[in-house]
């Protein structure tokens, strides 16, 4: 069994993201893992999870795969340092690098999207193309590791399209 970091913000994480890539993944026998900077995280829409690990204590072995989950506080990683070395190991050592929504502009922020075809949320359109990515406006864009998805209502079908690529 593979086993999926999923990354939320500790406040405002988008729900539906979270819940629907979640339940995706696990219906195909994935572990999912969801890691945040606080124990408790809550959602957008009135969710409350309590996190399995704490951002700094995440070992990339450990792990098949990186989410990150969008909604208005997935802003707070977009130049944290934490998330953008944890993208880049993933990267590195050949494993799916995974955003949703307004997430992607954490890996474009990064400087792993450059020449990729991605999509996002449409307020971050404009970043991703600044930092080099190709938008190509489909709900789900997979460019060799990296699975990029737009936003709620494509959530499960990212979910799938992260697990057939773990197959």
């Amino acid at each position: 069994m593979t086993k999926i970091l999923s990354i939320i913000a500790p406040e405002g994480y988008q729900d539906i993201e979270y819940n629907n890539s979640k339940i995706a993944l696990e219906a195909n026998g994935h572990i999912v893992v969801t890691a945040s900077t606080k124990k408790e995280a809550h959602g957008k829409y009135g969710g409350i999870k309590d996190v399995d690990i704490l951002l700094k204590d995440v070992k990339p072995n450990d792990y098949d795969a990186i989410l990150f989950i969008g909604g208005p506080g997935s802003h707070m990683y977009f130049d944290d340092p934490l998330a953008h070395k944890l993208a880049k190991k993933f990267l590195k050592s050949k494993k799916l690098v995974t955003a949703i929504c307004a997430a992607p502009s954490i890996l474009a922020n990064a400087g792993l999207l450059n020449g990729v075809k991605t999509t996002c949320f449409g307020g971050q359109i404009d970043n991703l193309k600044a930092h080099g990515a190709i938008f190509t406006g489909k709900t789900v864009e997979k460019d060799g590791l990296i699975i990029t998805a737009d936003g709620p209502s494509s959530a499960t079908e990212f979910g799938k399209k992260i697990s057939e690529a773990l197959s």
